[in-house]
């Protein structure tokens, strides 16, 4: 006569029947496994402005195991300026996760993000900004209002940028942050007469290779910056920011 088997593996129960035969359990024992409940202190985004008082301090998250708690592993990574705390201007991940007796894992993830403040391109060009970007001539909707990008101040006339091309891949492809050429800075010399010097390179994320700035130009009355930097894939980016 024709057998039909079934196997219910999860609870480790082998069944074998037959319209003959009587059923036989030849498995071990099931058990039952509970996993992680994740809950997150306070939103999963957070927008903390500019210079917020007193900084930044987690909520955290609370990982439980069959009402118990259990050990939660926190990481906190920059996006953009490889800070490995929340310290300054920036867009920052914070990951948490906890695995239960068996190994199996639950995650969760916040972002916070820290804006650098509006400057007023007499004394500083720091700030928060869209862009529009042109590579190699060409552009379309896909790479207009991008960002934010972010330029960074780091003191006595440096800054740094979150992106020197614009957000072209992070945001416009959507390839996300490891794809920004970041690292780029740039020194003003006299804002008022356009001074600035751009030298070294650096790589365009997952991508690599050498990125170098061409040009940085600074229009104190519509508060927007132009830069050209170029790549040595063949590709050449043409960025306009406007400060939010």
């Amino acid at each position: 006569m024709k057998q039909i088997y079934f196997a219910v593996i999860a609870g480790l129960l082998s069944v074998s029947l037959s319209s003959c035969d009587s059923v036989v359990n030849s498995a071990e024992a099931s058990e039952i496994t509970y996993l992680p409940k994740l809950t997150m202190n306070g939103s999963s985004e957070i927008d903390l402005g500019c210079n917020p008082s007193g900084g930044y301090t987690d909520e955290g998250l609370i990982a439980e195991e069959q009402g118990k708690e259990i050990p939660v592993t926190t990481v906190i990574t920059g996006k953009y300026f490889d800070a490995g705390a929340i310290n300054g201007p920036d867009i920052y991940s914070i990951s948490y996760s906890a695995a239960n007796k068996d190994g199996i894992p639950g995650a969760a993830e916040r972002t916070v993000i820290w804006q650098e403040c509006q400057g007023d391109f007499v004394n500083s060009i720091a700030g928060m900004y869209s862009s529009v970007v042109v590579r190699n001539g060409v552009s379309s909707a896909q790479y207009t209002d991008l960002g934010p990008i972010i330029i960074k101040d780091l003191g006595s006339g440096v800054y740094q940028l979150s992106d020197a091309i614009g957000g072209y891949y992070d945001f416009g492809r959507g390839y996300g942050y490891t794809y920004a050429a970041r690292g780029m800075k740039v020194t003003a010399n006299d804002l008022a007469t356009n001074s600035f010097t751009h030298t070294g390179t650096v790589e365009v994320g997952d991508f690599g290779g050498a990125l170098i700035m061409k040009d940085f130009k600074i229009d104190p009355a519509t508060k927007t910056i132009k830069f050209t930097t170029d790549w040595d894939a063949g590709f050449v980016f043409e960025v306009t920011l406007t400060q939010l």
